[in-house]
């Protein structure tokens, strides 16, 4: 990498010839616009899966009530306008895999990684463009096939986003367990590939292309956070990708890894010897570390952000990068407390219940850490700072249910009711989308060279706050009082009817928080062409992304990449005119680094 010329590398001549528009928007190599590729993706991809959602909610809070937008949408699976009960299930798993795996997974990491790793530690680019263009391509071709799969005759995968056997294994056993399933492995195999090429590359860059000085322990916390979520992505990722391979074997080929002692009809059919608790263990091997692989680039995100708008060093550096490290460690040894039903031995069942409670510690250091941080900061209260500190609201509340659900004998109580929905959207999925929010809102300048709309970024944080309460807070009530999860409809039940009038109140915000992100739509698509023009470094931050000009170019740097001197955080530094003071800038005679 570094035999691009420094001269040389911000010209079309020499290394780089003339881009084309193919070469420069559609089969980049440049990390930039990657990134982009991977938010507009992912964006989509969220628009979908938000759609989804409201679709679902509305059958729960109206039960098999004629609707115009499901007889539009769903087309033979909402006759006359009523939702049909096996999309139902359909609609549930895809909008969870889109979340989980498309938005939050590649949209925030793919986005932020490919963004901010070469710039925040003065590269020209990622150690290989061409894998990292790969990784980008495989990712949107396995959510073609995603979209694809909703258009099967017989319906789209349907076994809960888990895909849990023997509903997955047996393609007869439902409409979504045909055609609509294989597609859905057949997009995870290529997701899981664009993850691995992606995370391979993020860890070679971050170890091998830092700029001089760049020292380990002058990284923002971004980088550290990227880099140990691509290291968590390689240990864990290749376990759902065999589950999956075992998965089709049975599908196809006759083998019974996962099935046993089957009957359908009457009929016994020929499986025998395996275990759907095995599927269990391989899926929750890597499902626990993807939680992490999703918040985690959030906390980096969050931590940068936080420091930069409260114009102080963020508290406890290395305290901070040994939680990063110690949650990327216990997230790998936690996966059986998703399974204290699944008959597991109560001795084992023991054991993950104290690592799991282990992980809140790294976990409170964090909050803590950020809490201080603000603390008697000169708090600039743009929308991104706002998204931070939405974020660490929903991670504590969400994270203090998950006390809860970690012990065992708890545990059993509230499993696979809507408490544990509650629980994992506040603390995975609203704390992930605020820190992608909170990431979009404060690198969009350096993304596209213009500014969002403040107002109407002020707005669409109050609205979605409100309404992420709105929804995920009363489900953890009608969660306590029994309501199972993935239930078609709750009025066959007369013990679940006084938790109808709670599921209407849940829907409306729903609806509302789904409609208002139209909002942040419309900002962010006007803003890339009609935003106010960004300075060079419109937050006065201390990282290396905003030495770099504000018209992209290949290499980043004109001339020679900035030397580091200093660590990423030097905010209202004694002795300084100006209350930050970038990392580029040489320590004054007798100025001493900061001690973090």
């Amino acid at each position: 990498m570094s035999a691009h010329a420094d001269t040389h590398a911000h010209d079309d001549h020499g290394h780089h010839h003339k881009e084309t528009f193919v070469t420069k928007y559609i089969f980049s190599q440049d990390h930039k616009m990657i990134a982009k590729q991977y938010l507009i993706t992912g964006t989509i991809m969220g628009v979908i899966g938000v759609l989804m959602s409201i679709m679902f909610r509305m059958q729960i809070a109206w039960p098999e009530q004629p609707n115009v937008l499901f007889e539009a949408l769903l087309g033979k699976w909402a006759p006359e306008g009523v939702m049909d009960a096996d999309i139902y299930l359909a609609l549930v798993t895809i909008h969870g895999t889109i979340m989980v795996f498309f938005v939050l997974t590649a949209g925030l990491s793919g986005t932020f990684s490919n963004l901010l790793i070469p710039l925040q530690i003065g590269a020209r680019d990622m150690a290989s463009g061409f894998l990292n263009m790969v990784s980008y391509w495989l990712f949107f071709l396995s959510s073609v096939i995603m979209v694809i799969s909703l258009f099967v005759e017989a319906g789209p995968a349907a076994a809960g986003w888990t895909i849990y056997p023997p509903l997955s294994a047996l393609p007869l056993a439902q409409s979504g367990s045909g055609m609509g399933m294989t597609l859905w492995l057949v997009s995870m195999a290529i997701f899981i590939a664009s993850s691995l090429l992606g995370s391979l590359n993020y860890i070679v860059t971050v170890i091998n292309l830092r700029t001089k000085g760049m020292s380990m322990t002058r990284l923002p916390l971004t980088i550290w956070a990227f880099f140990v979520t691509a290291v968590i992505g390689v240990v864990s990722f290749p376990v759902l990708l065999s589950a999956a391979l075992l998965l089709i074997m049975d599908r196809s080929f006759g083998t019974s890894f996962f099935l046993s002692d089957i009957f359908i009809q009457g009929e016994v059919l020929h499986y025998q010897g395996g275990s759907p608790v095995l599927f269990e263990h391989l899926f929750w091997f890597l499902g626990h570390p993807e939680v992490y692989i999703v918040i985690l680039p959030a906390m980096g995100l969050v931590s940068e952000i936080m420091a930069s708008n409260s114009r102080k060093p963020i508290f406890g550096y290395r305290a901070m990068i040994m939680s990063i490290l110690a949650i990327a460690f216990l997230s790998t040894i936690v996966w059986g407390h998703h399974m204290f039903i699944s008959g597991m031995n109560p001795f084992l069942g023991s054991v993950f219940t104290f690592t799991t409670l282990l992980i809140a510690i790294p976990s409170a250091v964090k909050a803590f850490n950020w809490i201080t941080t603000i603390w008697k900061g000169n708090v600039q209260m743009n929308p991104a700072m706002l998204f931070s500190i939405g974020f660490v609201s929903t991670f504590i509340t969400g994270g203090l249910t998950g006390i809860i659900l970690g012990d065992s004998a708890l545990d059993i109580n509230v499993h696979d009711t809507y408490f544990v929905v509650a629980h994992f959207h506040l603390v995975m999925g609203i704390s992930a989308l605020y820190g992608m929010f909170a990431g979009i809102y404060h690198w969009f300048p350096k993304m596209f060279g213009r500014m969002l709309n403040k107002n109407l970024g002020y707005l669409h944080f109050w609205v979605t706050a409100v309404c992420a309460y709105g929804v995920f807070f009363p489900m953890h009530f009608i969660g306590m009082a029994g309501l199972p999860r993935r239930y078609y409809t709750n009025s066959n039940f007369p013990l679940f009817d006084d938790t109808a009038n709670a599921n209407v109140v849940i829907t409306i915000f729903a609806i509302v928080g789904g409609i208002f992100q139209l909002v942040y739509l419309w900002n962010f698509f006007y803003s890339i062409f009609y935003g106010k023009r960004a300075v060079k470094n419109p937050w006065k931050s201390t990282t290396l992304e905003w030495t770099a000009p504000v018209e992209h170019m290949h290499g980043n740097w004109p001339g020679e990449i900035p030397h580091v001197h200093r660590w990423a955080y030097d905010y209202s530094k004694p002795g300084h005119d100006e209350d930050f003071v970038p990392q580029n800038i040489p320590l004054k005679d007798g100025e001493e680094e900061l001690q973090h």
